[in-house]
């Protein structure tokens, strides 16, 4: 322990350094001395204050930037402890996905492209599962800078987010309601779904019924089934609702739906299989673009919001802290499938 008060008491008198820098920068100068290793627990508030004279709020405040750095973690009711020896790093970023789909990969490389080097981040993934979700936000709470979060549609989410500081709070890809008002970055569903149908009315009434496949209690959102049930009923076009796709099905004369990539290639197997060819035979819509969809059979048609522009705002949110409430447009991007 003595060997932090030295270095502490070393960076007195310096000009232009608060009291709150001497006890940041003496921590930081006493791991890179290797005085302290990983692990090694730190003084208590109430022995700083003994040994430093400085008030209770300074060395509070200091522990808190270095556990939001990623430089010593906090335990309760054990006290602090160093969590790494890259001292150089600025920020714990805590990121809670639904899982490492495409389209989460694309948000995800470019979110940590943007945010740089000197920045720790972690990742997480709910899988849609509300106790899994639960769990992560209740373990990370209080260990992070910032915390990004794709949140699940659920009666319990607010409540179990609200544990989390909304100043360092980034809601991603989806909005739900909380009770303190927050920064987001999302996509929208129902208004953008509609839209994209109706831009495509004329060329679905070139086939005998529409298929969109819904798997209730999944991360598919609900407004895109009203959404779809309000555009057959509007265009008066025979839409059909399954759960799930049955291999060996596709028939020719229909438009599929899906937001299931699995589900997608699935379908395309049995077009192959059974000479059926995407825009002629079948119409084939998805949710979410990619490489992949782009150049196969021709090229599928999709609509999409820009995964990479939500990651680099996000990221600039991270760095500057900028208060940001914003939707970003879906796009339909028509390919030969449809």
């Amino acid at each position: 322990m003595q060997d932090i008060y030295e270095q502490i008491h070393e960076l007195e008198g310096i000009p232009g350094m608060s009291k709150h820098e001497q006890f940041v920068q003496g921590i930081i100068n006493t791991i890179n001395a290797k005085l302290l290793s990983r692990g090694d627990a730190l003084p208590s508030v109430n022995k700083l204050i003994n040994e430093l004279g400085f008030a209770r709020e300074t060395i509070a405040k200091g522990y808190k930037e270095l556990v939001e750095r990623g430089i010593v973690t906090s335990q309760n009711r054990k006290g602090f402890f160093v969590s790494t020896y890259d001292t150089g790093q600025q920020l714990k970023v805590a990121l809670l996905l639904f899982a490492f789909d495409t389209f989460q990969e694309t948000f995800y490389k470019t979110f940590r492209e943007n945010i740089g080097e000197n920045i720790q981040l972690d990742v997480f993934f709910h899988h849609n599962n509300i106790e899994v979700f639960e769990s992560i936000v209740s373990s990370i709470k209080g260990r992070y800078g910032m915390y990004v979060v794709a949140p699940i549609p659920h009666p319990k989410t607010a409540e179990i987010l609200k544990v989390l500081p909304m100043d360092k709070f980034l809601m991603i890809d989806r909005y739900e309601p909380l009770a303190a008002e927050c920064s987001y970055i999302v996509q929208e569903f129902g208004e953008s779904s509609y839209k994209v149908f109706s831009a495509l009315t004329e060329t679905i009434r070139r086939f005998d019924e529409m298929i969109f496949y819904y798997r209730p209690a999944t991360d598919t959102p609900i407004e895109i089934l009203k959404a779809f049930k309000r555009f057959v009923k509007d265009n008066k076009i025979k839409g059909v609702i399954k759960t799930a796709y049955q291999p060996g099905t596709v028939t020719k004369g229909k438009v599929y739906y899906t937001i299931n990539n699995t589900e997608l290639w699935a379908i395309l197997k049995d077009c192959v299989e059974k000479n059926l060819t995407p825009g002629k035979d079948v119409g084939l819509l998805s949710h979410n673009d990619d490489i992949v969809k782009e150049i196969i059979c021709n090229g599928i048609t999709t609509y999409s919001t820009d995964f990479k522009l939500m990651a680099e705002k996000a990221a600039d949110f991270v760095l500057n802290r900028e208060k940001i409430q914003e939707v970003i447009p879906t796009t339909l991007i028509r390919r030969k499938s449809l």
